[in-house]
């Protein structure tokens, strides 16, 4: 067979693939509707991150010929795992078919069809992502200018728990998410003297920035949980949770952004109480580099940190954390044996989409294992929102300075004390320069 018929042959046997794994008359209810549940509802509804709604045919049909751009280029639905490594429990992106479909539909005229073929509505509780909370927390309204920068803003949320309190699940609702950039969520124990002269509930700019928290909270304090858009909120399976323990205060970093316009924000924060203490705790971890100099110019430095783990350990999720100048991310296990795996890999990391990438089966590790991080950061020209590709960048809490975070949950006995677990971890990276939190 000569080339020409070859290539005809390829062509003929690819569209009849292709036929053959989309319907012939792809409608809105029968066919779309489940797509769009299950890949871009949790954020395309009222008070989300999404300029606009997806929950019916009405909402969609207007968007049509952005969805197709949008799920062609691969921009929507947020995703940047590498499918080569790793396998992910929130992984929301769409299959060649899914994305045959949507395509379908939309060069089909995006047909609404019969209502009878729509599938049952996916529910969400009024105005959270999690179950109904047990607790509700508040602050005070905070006024975010129309221009300028603004200080990193702590807010300390009182719990009043008489007991070790269990948390099945949590989560941040600012009310304009349009000005937040992110939300941490500091457990504050009651021997922690951190921010002791900051009143409930109102936004406070410490001296300093507040950066005495690793100083202050001696390896016993937790993150309970990181707000960032796109982020889902957290929720751990039965007989795993996060301990607030009794005495303990929520304290907010909440980091807001202007964009032109004036703006207030009063963020919530929702817990979930485990009906049933858990057998196992949640702890977040981060490797860390505080040391690193971007060189001016440098289209691709890498920033690495790494932390050596004495016992057997259990990590849950990755969640890596950089500003502007961001450009790649990665997590590797190198193992007692000196075999080295690929955990995850974020080759095209977004600084406006900061997602959690929790897997779909926790990774038990061998002790002597090392989690080695790396970050890559693109301080040229040719990096679009590059404030200043001339500068020496460090480590800062602004976007126009860097981070170099790698965050992830390990997951420790739930009787197990926090200095049982960080005395051994402390004495084994000692001389880590590059180590964890």
């Amino acid at each position: 067979m000569n080339r020409t018929k070859l290539f005809a042959s390829a062509l003929i046997f690819g569209a009849a693939a292709w036929a053959a794994s989309v319907p012939r008359e792809v409608t809105f209810h029968k066919d779309v509707e489940k797509i769009v549940q299950e890949h871009c509802q949790e954020c395309h509804r009222a008070g989300e991150i999404a300029p606009f709604a997806l929950m019916s045919y009405k909402d969609a049909r207007p968007w049509a010929k952005a969805i197709k751009e949008d799920i062609l280029t691969k921009k929507m639905p947020p995703w940047f795992a590498d499918p080569q490594y790793g396998h992910f429990a929130d992984d929301r992106s769409l299959s060649k078919q899914e994305i045959d479909t949507l395509v379908a539909w939309i060069d089909g005229g995006a047909k609404e069809g019969d209502p009878k073929d729509a599938p049952a509505p996916r529910t969400y509780t009024e105005g959270w992502n999690i179950p109904t909370p047990d607790l509700v927390l508040d602050m005070n309204t905070f006024h975010i200018p129309a221009k300028g920068d603004i200080q990193y803003q702590y807010v300390v949320l009182p719990t009043k728990f008489d007991h070790d309190q269990w948390i099945q699940a949590a989560e941040a609702r600012p009310s304009d998410r349009s000005v937040v950039h992110h939300v941490v969520i500091f457990v504050r124990q009651p021997d922690n003297k951190w921010l002791r002269e900051a009143k409930a509930g109102v936004p406070y700019t410490p001296p300093g920035g507040g950066k005495d928290f690793a100083n202050t909270s001696g390896g016993g304090s937790d993150v309970l949980m990181i707000y960032t858009p796109g982020k889902i909120p957290e929720m751990w399976r039965p007989g795993l949770g996060k301990m607030i323990p009794a005495g303990s205060d929520l304290v907010l970093q909440i980091h807001y952004t202007t964009n032109g316009k004036e703006a207030v924000d009063h963020t919530k924060v929702g817990l979930v109480f485990a009906k049933e203490k858990p057998t196992e705790r949640a702890f977040t971890f981060a490797g860390n580099n505080l040391t690193f100099k971007i060189p001016p110019g440098d289209p691709n430095y890498p920033v690495t940190a790494k932390t050596k783990f004495p016992n057997e350990t259990t990590i849950l999720n990755f969640f890596p954390h950089m500003h502007v100048r961001g450009k790649a991310f990665e997590y590797r296990a190198i193992y007692p044996d000196g075999r080295t795996e690929v955990l995850l890999r974020v080759p095209n990391y977004d600084f406006f989409w900061q997602l959690d990438y929790k897997l779909a089966e926790p990774l038990k590790i061998p002790a002597g294992t090392i989690i080695e991080c790396t970050g890559w950061f693109d301080n040229s020209p040719n990096n679009p929102h590059n404030p200043d590709p001339t500068a020496t960048v460090r480590f800062g809490e602004q976007s126009w300075e860097e981070m170099m975070l790698g965050f992830y949950d390990v997951v420790i006995p739930a009787d197990m004390s926090l200095k049982d677990f960080f005395t051994p971890l402390h004495e084994a990276n000692k001389s880590n320069t590059g180590g964890g939190q």
